[in-house]
């Protein structure tokens, strides 16, 4: 619940849970291990469930063409690439060689996961840091087997936790699972997004898909790290939102409390106040979008009051040609 000027939000809660679009509840510390457990094993059955049936088919490769690492140079035979002369070789053995290039089919997919304060919030079917887990848990089942590698980094704003990008299904159950239980971080610590995106540059990574999941609010000072990102990565954005992020009810007087600053305000929410936050709030929404296709990022986004699966289904099924296209990875096609 935020209170600065692009992301004021009223402390209500009302909206009853329909378990039916809701994901999961994954509240940090409130939850005993089997619940946990339960809990992920839903949110596993409901994106298999959904997502199978659109992504039968064939992967896509990383890079187009034969392959983009450098493998071992042999003699020139007659209808070979011209364009793949190794000409180093070439001049050292006085006899044409080519360079083989080796198919990289391996995926590594890297999470940049947003769950600070401002994510502590829902007014409809869940919470923002439901759904953030629930894009993770999706995104994972998109890009994991055949060997792919994923791996995340989640940052709260008090810490960053590295998750080593891992193959196997144990492997990404046991992500989820750090995901699901970082830490909420102490009142008035401000979110660090910038800095989470900054961690993919060092060490260099192999190239592959970064995916970055946020609501976005507040300062856009991360959109020059995630075009250096995109240098070497293609990109996905996920944006996670709330009604209450968009518009404010008419409520009357309200006490609004922003946990990354730690302020408490008292506000009358009037017709003037409800329009002039409502364009303030598309504005923003608008300069993040703007920011993030800058930088080569499509972007799905999901909202608390509405079926984020099927949000999920529909962004794979219109975008399966060009998400993961030959430049971007190996995502399932049909």
């Amino acid at each position: 619940m935020r209170a600065d000027s692009d992301s004021v939000a009223p402390v209500t809660n009302s909206s009853p849970r329909d378990a039916t679009h809701a994901p999961p509840s994954f509240r940090s510390g409130e939850l005993s291990d089997a619940r946990l457990q339960a809990a992920l094993k839903t949110l596993e059955l409901t994106v298999r469930r959904r997502l199978d049936g659109v992504l039968h088919g064939d992967h896509l490769g990383l890079i187009p063409g034969p392959g983009s690492e450098p493998g071992d140079a042999r003699l020139y035979q007659p209808g070979d690439d011209v364009r793949q002369m190794d000409w180093s070789v070439t001049a050292r053995t006085t006899h044409p060689h080519v360079r083989q290039m080796i198919a990289d089919r391996e995926l590594e997919t890297w999470l940049v996961i947003d769950l600070s304060a401002s994510l502590d919030f829902g007014t409809a079917l869940c919470e923002k840091r439901d759904l953030a887990i629930a894009a993770a848990a999706a995104v994972t089942h998109l890009t994991s087997g055949g060997g792919n590698r994923i791996g995340a980094v989640v940052a709260n704003g008090e810490q960053l936790i590295r998750i080593p990008a891992r193959t196997g299904r144990v492997h990404a159950q046991t992500m989820l699972r750090k995901i699901a239980t970082t830490p909420h971080a102490r009142d008035g610590v401000r979110g660090d997004l910038r800095g989470a995106i900054e961690s993919l540059r060092r060490p260099q990574r192999k190239r592959g898909l970064a995916v970055v999941i946020s609501d976005f609010l507040g300062d856009i000072d991360w959109q020059r790290s995630l075009r250096a990102i995109s240098g070497r990565h293609d990109l996905l954005g996920v944006e996670v939102l709330d009604p209450r992020d968009l518009e404010l009810p008419d409520v009357g007087d309200v006490v609004l409390h922003d946990p990354e600053t730690g302020r408490t305000r008292e506000f009358s929410v009037t017709p003037t106040l409800r329009a002039d936050f409502a364009a303030a709030a598309q504005k923003h929404r608008g300069q993040v979008e703007q920011a993030l296709r800058s930088c080569g990022a499509p972007v799905m986004s999901l909202r608390t009051d509405r079926d984020w699966i099927a949000d999920v289904v529909r962004f794979v099924s219109t975008r399966r040609h060009t998400f993961g296209a030959p430049n971007a990875g190996q995502v399932p096609r049909q």
